[in-house]
């Protein structure tokens, strides 16, 4: 039965954090992903480039899709080439109503606090900022959105904390371009139900797929404000039991990162336990 697993990169598969990783994590998690019945995407906010740079870096499984720019922009392997999806690009035009970000800066260029990140991570329907003052997030949260707003812009602000510096995120996107709706995109464009997709994330831009109607998983490694956010907005939402918070201990791994990813994988679909199992077990050497 088909399966499909979807994972934002920084601090989630990629163990970049703070917390180290179980050594076996990673080799189970190439081996699973290697079947012919599972589908691979990856769902961050990198660019392509650094999707790329990642997964030669740190020796990543090759996905079937990338969804870049926290949902800006998607890209299909096909024959070994990612081509942009025409499909989802055309509906993020459609929602901007032609315009791209250097369109929008200016909206907002005056705001102190935000500082516009560089050129590199902005992406035609999504516009980047860093806010320093992790205070400052209600309130330019609010400003932006009345800046918007008036100007009749649909748009769906994201934000996330660094905490390796820490410094605030905010991500204002164009009405759609979330994680959520690609994830939800890639779900129907690939025919797989709902119930065989996991989404794995660590992060407050992850918090919408992670409380929605998708199976997901937050892996251990994730701080105790998205946590204890998360919990509370699946109640909300009628999802509780589709959101599963990794907590180690599992195949003697500690729950982070690419562990936690396989504790969620094994909650949620108990058929690949066994699989998942000896992967660790076995302490794979190589994958194809």
């Amino acid at each position: 039965m088909a399966t499909f697993i979807c994972t934002d990169l920084d601090r989630t598969l990629l163990p970049n954090g703070p917390q180290s990783g179980s050594p076996q994590a990673m080799p189970a998690l190439k081996a699973l992903v290697a079947e012919p019945e599972v589908r691979l995407a990856f769902v961050s906010g990198r660019r392509l480039a650094l999707h790329l740079e990642a997964i030669a870096e740190y020796d990543l499984p090759t996905p079937d899709h990338i969804v870049a720019d926290v949902g800006a922009t998607i890209y299909d392997r096909i024959a070994d080439e990612w081509r942009p999806n025409a499909g989802w690009h055309a509906r993020l035009a459609a929602a901007w109503q032609g315009r791209e970000w250097r369109d929008v800066f200016p909206l907002v260029s005056d705001i102190p606090g935000l500082e516009l990140q560089e050129e590199s991570a902005q992406a035609a329907h999504k516009l980047s900022f860093n806010v320093p003052n992790l205070k400052d997030r209600e309130r330019l949260t609010e400003l932006v959105r009345r800046r918007f707003d008036a100007e009749g812009i649909r748009a769906d602000l994201i934000w996330s904390v660094d905490e390796t510096v820490p410094m605030g995120l905010l991500d204002v996107m164009a009405a759609g371009a979330t994680k959520l709706e690609a994830v939800r995109w890639l779900i129907e464009s690939t025919g797989i139900p709902v119930q065989r997709t996991l989404f794995s994330g660590d992060s407050g831009n992850d918090l919408p797929v992670l409380v929605s109607e998708i199976p997901a998983v937050l892996v251990a490694n994730a701080t105790e404000e998205v946590r204890a956010e998360a919990l509370q907005l699946t109640e909300q939402l009628g999802h509780s039991g589709n959101l599963y918070c990794a907590i180690g201990g599992y195949n003697g791994m500690n729950g982070c990162y690419a562990a936690g990813i396989l504790e969620g994988a094994a909650h949620f679909f108990p058929e690949w336990r066994d699989f998942i199992n000896n992967s660790c077990d076995s302490g794979i050497k190589s994958v194809p």
